[in-house]
């Protein structure tokens, strides 16, 4: 089958080009911007790109046409397709219908932490013997794919809250119909598609609904909207992590109802992670593994890219990053890296609100609250935000530097720190190159 994949270069839809191709299809997609490191990662895997949605591509003549989230009614290519009744599906359903169906789907939902609690579920599987695909929104070292597919029966998945596609305003995650699901947590976001918390729990609702009864649900016992959720019906096995009724830590040793199972050693900082490993401990037993050969794997995770990722040192200053983009997630990452330094050196916390949610100024009242722990904050405020950058994170006081450019935000960053700091750039997205730009700025500091 020859499928033709609309919004290609995104994480999600490369990671199911790659699927598609190591399933044996022929693959071809089309993007806005088709540039690196996805454009590297398809071209290695066969995949041929287009730059752009020109309605010529229907010349193709591809079997199906599978579409991305991203795109919109008015896209000249997705108009085509509509207008001459050509053969078109999303990303998750295809996904759920072709890959899926016949496997055992570990996935991992939750407002935060899907990605690393994935990458730490996928790496317990591999390194007990379980070989398992998965496709991830993020790309785990122990891998250094985002995406595979294997010939195991057991299929790791983040499951995404977000909506599937322009005709499915449903959640990804229902397409996935999981035999063991991790609910991480539960928060307000995406303020763009759901107009409140009670939407986004109907949607965990459809996933929990959908699941057999042989199936089992690993829920965050500490969570009132996961409660409320569990509350309008569950028909599976359940599993509290983070409860003392089921798996909960002490400092750094993980139980079960009262029995220590051993010490959960992590490279990864902080609590929350912590919490995302004994999740995926608790997740991977149900498909028969040990947890103490759990805590063994999880010593050798290595982490994954973009979460409190180190992208250089110059001049005794490191620069990390993050995917941070969320007040709670902003706050947990300044608190684990907080956690981590050993020295005695500042924190400087680089931001840019660049998520739908963050456009919206949905969260904005939280963000000051969120960033207090950093010794300085230096914030890029896109002109076209839309609301007071400066207004907001009034009560940092004097610790706030606001700019409108990310050279700005760069040399201003540059210039507050001294040997020994950490400067952590925090962004849903590449924010302008601004880690190499801090790197060679302090490099060439006097």
């Amino acid at each position: 089958m020859h499928v033709h994949i609309l919004g290609i270069c995104g994480t999600f839809m490369g990671g199911i080009a790659q699927l598609a191709r190591a399933a044996g299809h022929r693959v071809t997609g089309c993007d806005a911007n088709v540039y690196p490191p996805m454009s590297d990662q398809l071209a290695s895997a066969g995949i041929e790109l287009i730059e752009g949605f020109d309605e010529s591509q229907v010349a193709l003549r591809p079997d199906l046409y599978v579409i991305g989230n991203a795109i919109s009614r008015g896209n000249p290519l997705l108009e085509k397709i509509l207008n001459d009744q050509l053969p078109y599906t999303s990303g998750p359903q295809w996904l759920g219908e072709t890959i899926l169906g016949s496997r055992h789907v570990l996935a991992v939902a939750g407002t935060h932490g899907k990605t690393t609690t994935s990458s730490l579920l996928a790496w317990i599987l591999e390194r007990c013997g379980k070989n398992p695909s998965f496709l991830i929104g993020g790309v785990p070292a122990n891998f250094a794919h985002s995406a595979r597919l294997t010939s195991s029966r057991y299929f790791v998945i983040e499951a995404d809250e977000y909506d599937t596609c322009f005709f499915d305003k449903r959640s990804k995650f229902v397409h996935y119909r999981p035999k063991t699901a991790i609910l991480n947590n539960l928060e307000y976001d995406h303020a763009d598609i759901f107009p409140d918390l009670h939407a986004i729990e109907t949607q965990f609702h459809h996933l929990v609904r959908m699941m057999a009864q042989n199936a089992r649900v690993v829920v965050n016992g500490q969570s009132e909207a996961l409660k409320r959720v569990l509350n309008r019906g569950l028909y599976s096995d359940c599993v509290y992590f983070n409860d003392e009724r089921g798996w909960h830590l002490q400092g750094n040793e993980l139980f079960y109802k009262g029995r220590l199972i051993g010490a959960l050693r992590l490279s990864l900082p902080g609590h929350h992670n912590l919490l995302n490993a004994s999740a995926a401990v608790a997740a991977a037993t149900h498909v028969g593994i040990d947890p103490k050969e759990a805590l063994t794997a999880l010593e050798e995770f290595s982490g994954v890219k973009r979460r409190l990722e180190l992208k250089g040192i110059e001049n005794g200053v490191s620069v990390i990053d993050d995917f941070a983009h969320h007040p709670t997630a902003i706050y947990e990452t300044i608190r684990a890296l907080r956690g981590k330094m050993e020295k005695k050196g500042r924190l400087i916390a680089v931001l840019e609100p660049r998520s739908n949610t963050m456009k919206m100024g949905t969260m904005k009242d939280r963000l000051a609250g969120s960033l207090q722990e950093a010794d300085f904050v230096v914030c890029y405020a896109d002109p076209k935000l839309g609301w007071d950058v400066s207004a907001a994170l009034a009560p940092l006081g004097e610790k706030l530097h606001v700019l409108h450019t990310v050279q700005e935000t760069a040399a201003v960053a540059a210039s507050l720190a001294q040997k020994g700091d950490d400067i952590l750039v925090m962004s849903n997205g590449g924010f302008g190159g601004i880690h190499g730009q801090l790197l060679s700025l302090l490099k060439n500091k006097g």
